[in-house]
C-alpha cells in the first residue's frame, strides 16, 4: 500500500497535461474506503507547477481554484471557522499549518458590519513532542469553548509521487489524522470526534525514499530494506515552497470566506 495522504495518488482522474492548473474532485464511497483504507468523503485536488517553478502569474488562478474547493466542501450555513495550523513550526517541512495561520487575520472579534461572511479564529497547537499535549486535546478544548461552526485543519502532507511535491493542493471534508503520512498517527480530527464539520487543507512536502526509487525503476522495490523505506525526503528548496504554499492557502481561505 502506498504511503501517502493524497487521494489522487490512488484514484484515476482526468487532467489536461497542457494546462497550467488542473482541478478535480473524487468521491470515496464505503466500498472504496474499505479498499483504499481511506475515509469516506469528497477529495478535491488542485494541481499546478506554479510553486515549484515560481510562476507567480499563476498564483491568483491557483488561489481561486482552492477557494472554490473550500466553498464547495463547507456547509453554506457555516458562519464561523476555527483555522488550525497542525504540525511542528520548528521543522520547515512540517510548518505549513503554522505559516498559513500566521498569514490569517482573526476576524471573530469584529462587529458593527466590519466582519466578513465567515469569521475566522486561529489556533496553532504545535506537537506533542514540544508541548507535552496532544494536538487533538488542544483543538477539542478550544472547539468546546469557542464553538465554531466548522474547523479548518491545515497540515503538510506526504505524497507517493515526486511530481506532486509542492504541486498538489488537497481539500477534503473527511477531516485529518495528524502524522498519518509519516507513520506517526495521532487522534483524528473529524466531525465524529469534534462534533462539527472538519475540512482539511494540505500540500505534500515530503515523501519516502523508497517512493523515489520506485518512480525511477517504474515498479515496486521489495528489495529496499527498512532503513531506506523509512527514510523521509524533502526538497532542498522546501523553505521557499512552504512560504509560497502558505501564501496561496491563506489567500484562498480569505477569498472563500469574504
Amino acid at each position: 500500500m502506498k504511503r501517502t495522504d493524497l487521494a489522487c495518488d490512488f484514484l484515476p482522474h482526468e487532467t489536461d497535461e497542457n494546462a497550467r492548473i488542473n482541478s478535480y474532485a473524487v468521491t470515496v464511497d464505503e466500498a472504496l474506503a474499505k479498499k483504499l483504507r481511506r475515509e469516506q468523503g469528497v477529495y478535491c485536488t488542485v494541481e499546478s507547477p506554479a510553486v515549484r517553478e515560481h510562476t507567480t502569474e499563476d498564483f491568483p488562478a491557483v488561489v481561486r481554484e482552492i477557494a472554490k474547493a473550500i466553498k464547495m466542501l463547507l456547509p453554506h450555513s457555516v458562519r464561523s471557522v476555527l483555522a488550525v495550523g497542525l504540525g511542528n513550526p520548528n521543522m520547515t517541512a512540517d510548518s505549513l499549518g503554522a505559516q498559513t495561520c500566521a498569514r490569517l487575520t482573526e476576524t471573530i472579534h469584529l462587529k458593527n458590519g466590519a466582519e466578513p461572511r465567515v469569521k475566522i479564529s486561529v489556533l496553532t497547537p504545535n506537537v506533542l513532542g514540544v508541548t507535552g499535549v496532544e494536538s487533538f486535546d488542544v483543538v477539542a478544548g478550544v472547539v468546546s469553548r469557542v464553538k465554531p461552526d466548522a474547523v479548518l485543519a491545515i497540515d503538510s502532507l506526504a505524497s507517493a509521487a515526486v511530481s506532486r511535491l509542492a504541486s498538489a493542493f488537497q481539500a477534503t471534508d473527511t477531516g485529518i489524522t495528524p502524522g498519518s503520512g509519516v507513520s506517526n498517527h495521532r487522534e483524528r480530527l473529524c466531525r465524529d470526534t469534534l462534533g462539527v464539520p472538519v475540512l482539511s487543507l494540505g500540500v505534500p512536502l515530503v515523501l519516502y525514499a523508497s517512493t523515489i526509487i520506485e518512480d525511477a525503476l517504474g515498479r515496486e522495490c521489495p528489495e529496499c530494506d527498512e532503513s531506506v523505506s523509512s527514510l523521509l525526503v524533502t526538497p532542498k528548496d522546501v523553505d521557499l515552497y512552504v512560504r509560497d504554499c502558505a501564501e496561496l492557502l491563506s489567500s484562498a481561505i480569505v477569498k472563500a470566506f469574504s
